[in-house]
């Protein structure tokens, strides 16, 4: 399995997507929200290998400098760390919000992370809500839509080409992003 493919959220049949007009943020803005990051909180995350948001949850537990806390109000642990029913559980305001939920869960998902005080709603592969950004960046957060954490993180640390995948190459060169 590909990491896009890993990190692609399903695309519920006969469901069109209405065209795309929210400016996407660029490589750089990306880069600086991961960057500044210390806590990410996925939402809709699973305690079942077979799922995106597992494989994501345990790259960023495993090769990234994040705190990681785990949303889902029908898990009590996941990757042996306790999992939260909603954002308003968590004991810290999450600096990125990375949503695995189905499009029309996301605007009140966007609120949630509002609410929470978080900095960044990042949605997943696959999914684009322009409703929910604009409830995102009229709080001011940053928002992210159709992009893989897992991706951009090691996408920045020199682990993947740029098409998405592992390169496979070791090197002395210093990280981009180094926490």
């Amino acid at each position: 399995m590909s990491d896009a493919n890993a990190c692609a959220l399903p695309t519920p049949a006969g469901h069109h997507s209405a065209p795309r007009t929210w400016p996407a943020a660029g490589a750089q803005e990306r880069f600086e929200i991961l960057r500044r990051a210390k806590t990410v909180a996925i939402v809709g995350a699973s305690d079942n290998p077979a799922r995106a948001s597992y494989f994501v949850a345990t790259y960023l537990r495993g090769s990234s400098p994040y705190d990681v806390y785990y949303v889902n109000p029908r898990a009590t642990e996941i990757l042996g760390q306790p999992a939260y029913a909603s954002l308003a559980d968590l004991p810290v305001a999450p600096d990125i919000v990375d949503v695995f939920r189905k499009h029309d869960d996301l605007p009140g998902v966007a609120q949630e992370a509002v609410d929470a005080g978080a900095s960044t709603l990042w949605l997943q592969l696959g999914s684009w809500h322009e409703g929910a950004a604009k409830i995102a960046a009229d709080a001011g957060l940053s928002v992210v839509m159709d992009r893989c954490v897992k991706i951009e993180h090691a996408r920045f640390h020199g682990g993947l080409h740029l098409a998405g995948f592992d390169t496979g190459v070791l090197s002395s060169k210093r990280q981009l992003l180094g926490r």
